[in-house]
């Protein structure tokens, strides 16, 4: 990668002296589909082609399978001294900090998001990531139950063995690390299959598992299509664990691939309609704004913990408005390699059309359309969204409904905060929520009584490294991304009672 790439004022220039890994990468290798076959990804900020991407599919997953579980019973990598891991691991996010231009540069190429963001959040946060967790693998105790002084009585982790670990395209590096990270902590294989739309940057990642020293096997990537490679993942009976992030549809096409053949641990996050309240006590609206405006603009609000339904109090609902559309106005849509572009382009066409269909059913739904709601930069080929603000919501609407996945956001009010809870938690899903009040007790009361995995109180935040996430009801269960929970699933619990005589 020439030195350009590493002042991003010129991302263009850079750009144009990319070339594309486009191979999978099974046992130490790149590799092309078996089959020969290649599918096509563009940019989703000119919609032109960027490169053609091997397409694995049944046979290909074999072959990594195979990989992995051979690697994994030779014990070369699950067998290795955890403190040995760990210097692997830091090794490798090292390598990761060393090419993060590179692979910011990539990311934004290929699913749409402000090179700022790229640069700023996703890359420093999938390193300290994996940092994080390869601290925790020799940190990680079994335990000893209390027993009788003749027994010996021993519970173990040990690694579950093959993982399959199905990746988003809203943040392809970020996810990916909330998976691998962990399980290759605790010694298992790992096969990653990217999204389709983008698979460049974790192509590219995989060379760098292999120069950090990580074992051929231990660390595969396969890209393909979600029908052929990520089913064949599902339904493989050598994977042991398969842990997917996406939408509710596909998640419950894991549960089926799991009951048809090895009944393998499924973990899943599958999206969120998270609310943020605001009270009447509130009474600097500034702070709240900001959390607001950044909880649903954000990656083009393509993301599963998005703010996108705003419950706010019927007393203070015009003010915050008023406020809310200044805000939105700073936080311009554009080029995504410009350093000023804050909103990027949505992942690709046909998303664009179900993100303008929502802005059509809100019309016609009697919502009021407040702010924004245009396709922006047609004649560019690529596909921009105006954020847009719904007022006049109401929560049996489509728009208050559905997970949009892009940057509308609807504004409901409510009268005291029972109300308020209520409409929360009337939804299908239950990822995160926030919370802005003045109120101690109200923060306390209000957070207990939200039916989700995650809240935010005068802030809009998951949390760090360290706190766990994931969600109730349909956004998913099995297991959590972050913190020293994600190790619990990647691992099974063994007893051992020894009789000593």
């Amino acid at each position: 990668m020439p030195h350009a790439m590493e002042k991003p004022a010129d991302f263009h220039h850079a750009a144009s002296l990319l070339r594309f890994e486009t191979r999978a990468f099974i046992n130490g290798q790149y590799v092309d589909a078996i089959s020969g076959e290649t599918f096509e990804t563009s940019n989703p900020a000119t919609g032109k082609h960027l490169a053609h991407v091997s397409s694995g599919q049944a046979p290909d997953v074999d072959c990594a399978v195979q990989a992995a579980r051979q690697v994994f019973d030779k014990a070369s990598w699950s067998g290795m001294p955890p403190r040995e891991r760990k210097k692997i691991l830091l090794r490798f996010a090292e390598l990761i900090e060393k090419h993060s231009a590179e692979l910011a540069l990539i990311e934004t190429l290929d699913c749409g998001k402000p090179i700022r963001d790229s640069m700023g959040v996703d890359l420093p946060d999938a390193i300290e990531t994996l940092r994080w967790h390869a601290e925790a693998t020799d940190k990680i105790y079994d335990q000893i139950s209390p027993a009788p002084r003749d027994v010996v009585s021993m519970i173990v982790r040990e690694p579950i063995g093959v993982v399959g670990a199905v990746i988003p395209w809203n943040f392809p590096l970020f996810m990916a690390a909330w998976k691998f990270a962990p399980a290759l902590a605790g010694g298992n294989s790992i096969i990653l299959k990217p999204a389709e739309q983008t698979s460049l940057s974790l192509i590219r990642l995989a060379s760098l598992a292999s120069e950090a020293g990580i074992p051929d096997g231990v660390f595969n990537v396969v890209s393909g299509m979600g029908p052929t490679a990520g089913r064949a993942i599902g339904m493989h009976a050598g994977v042991d664990c398969v842990s997917f992030t996406g939408s509710g549809e596909v998640g419950r096409y894991f549960l089926k691939y799991a009951a048809d053949s090895n009944m393998k641990r499924i973990v899943l996050e599958c999206g969120g309609k998270s609310p943020v309240i605001v009270l009447n006590d509130v009474v600097d609206f500034r702070h709240a704004i900001e959390g607001i405006t950044t909880g649903i603009l954000f990656c083009q609000g393509e993301n599963c913990s998005a703010g996108s339904r705003l419950l706010v109090h019927e007393s203070v609902k015009d003010q915050l408005l008023s406020e809310l559309k200044t805000a939105f106005q700073a936080w311009p849509v554009g080029d995504p390699l410009a350093s000023s572009t804050r909103v990027g382009a949505l992942i690709e066409k046909e998303h664009l059309a179900k993100v303008m269909s929502y802005i059509k059913s809100g019309k016609q739904d009697g919502a009021t359309l407040a702010y924004g709601g245009q396709r922006l930069y047609a004649e560019s080929g690529g596909y921009f969204v105006e954020p847009t603000i719904f007022d006049n919501v109401k929560n049996t609407m489509k728009i208050a409904r559905d997970e949009i996945f892009g940057p509308v956001l609807s504004v409901l009010t409510f009268k005291d905060t029972q109300e308020a809870i209520q409409i929360a938690n009337d939804t299908a899903y239950g990822l995160a929520a926030s919370l802005y009040t003045n109120d101690l007790n109200a923060a306390h009361r209000v957070a207990r009584s939200l039916r989700v995995g995650t809240v935010s109180v005068n802030c809009y935040s998951e949390g760090d490294f360290a706190v766990p996430f994931g969600g109730y009801k349909e956004s998913g269960f099995g297991g959590k991304d972050k913190g020293l929970a994600a190790h619990d699933q990647y691992t099974q619990s063994k007893s051992i009672w020894i009789q000593l005589r």
